[in-house]
């Protein structure tokens, strides 16, 4: 059968943790969004906006080594760690790859995890119309853990989970709804997330230097047709070759004026750039200014700018 890549369901933000009987909540891995495929012989993977990714990761191809189905669509993510606990900027490594070699011999040196945490088709028929309940305990009964491959486990209490998920600096909770159906391309509160902290994929409008390298980043999110300014960070995950490779890019992106609408704070030292370059930055909260507070860059990414919006926030 003809398996067509499907835009998943997601979670609306959420700054409680809802209670009651139908109520599970699951940790909030720093990954990747990953659609597993398999159609009975082959195996494709496609990340939630479709692009596909399946050379990426060759040893979650083996389908049949893990799960017990003639064909299934799985949802879970994908996650690569640093140190004990899950990193974005790691799984953003393998993720960028294109060359076969170098994605062999990042197999061993980064290796990932796949976190399955939902089922859509099960041997040619969708379950998504099943709740969710029933999904999980398909799943239960069809897949197989291995080092590479889980299945995400449900706890009762989400507050009791979130404030440990605090106390580890985790990215956050998902709080499900037991009793709900799974809506592709879709969004709403049967599903809701609470970030520790809040993230969001951003764009460069300008950068600052110290000496000869580019030390801090000026960032924007676009609202129709305006770039707004959010505020600037220089700290996070990025190495010193992260920050040679930024400083090589904006050499070439330099423009004459501020490509923002409202006016950086500190735009006397910098130099605005062409908005090209995207980051995933990470946050305690927004300033009643509108710019963050205590920022951090997670990772470059390779996103489509059409992410980059205000919508995030919703």
């Amino acid at each position: 059968m003809d398996l067509k890549p499907i835009i998943p369901f997601e979670p609306i933000s959420s700054n409680i943790s809802p209670v009651g009987d139908k109520w599970i909540a699951q940790i909030k891995w720093d990954g990747v969004r990953m659609l597993h495929y398999f159609d009975g012989n082959n195996t494709r993977l496609f990340n939630r906006k479709m692009h596909e990714r399946t050379l990426q990761y060759p040893e979650l191809l083996d389908t049949e080594a893990f799960c017990k189905a003639q064909s299934v669509i799985l949802d879970g993510e994908i996650i690569a760690f640093d140190t004990n606990k899950p990193s974005f900027y790691e799984i953003m490594k393998r993720d960028s790859l294109k060359q076969t070699q170098k994605i062999k011999l990042s197999i061993n040196k980064i290796p990932v995890t796949y976190m399955i945490f939902d089922i859509l088709l099960y041997n040619g028929n969708w379950v998504i119309n099943k709740s969710l309940e029933h999904r999980q305990k398909l799943l239960e009964n069809i897949i197989v853990p291995r080092n590479n491959v889980q299945i995400v486990k449900n706890f009762s209490d989400g507050q009791i989970l979130f404030n440990l998920m605090e106390t580890h600096q985790m990215e956050g909770v998902i709080y499900k709804d037991l009793t709900s159906t799974y809506s592709t391309n879709a969004k709403d509160g049967r599903w809701r997330k609470q970030k520790i902290m809040i993230d969001l994929f951003a764009v460069v409008g300008g950068v600052t230097f110290r000496g000869q390298v580019v030390n801090s980043l000026l960032l924007g999110l676009f609202d129709e047709e305006r770039f707004i300014y959010i505020g600037h960070a220089g700290t996070g995950k990025l190495k010193q070759k992260d920050w040679i490779g930024i400083t090589n890019l904006a050499k070439e992106l330099v423009i004459d004026k501020i490509p923002f609408v409202n006016e950086p704070e500190r735009h006397k030292d910098a130099v605005w750039i062409k908005p090209e370059l995207l980051v995933k930055v990470e946050f305690l909260e927004f300033t009643p200014r509108g710019t963050m507070r205590h920022p951090s860059i997670q990772a470059i990414v390779n996103v489509d700018k059409s992410e980059c919006t205000v919508n995030q926030l919703k």
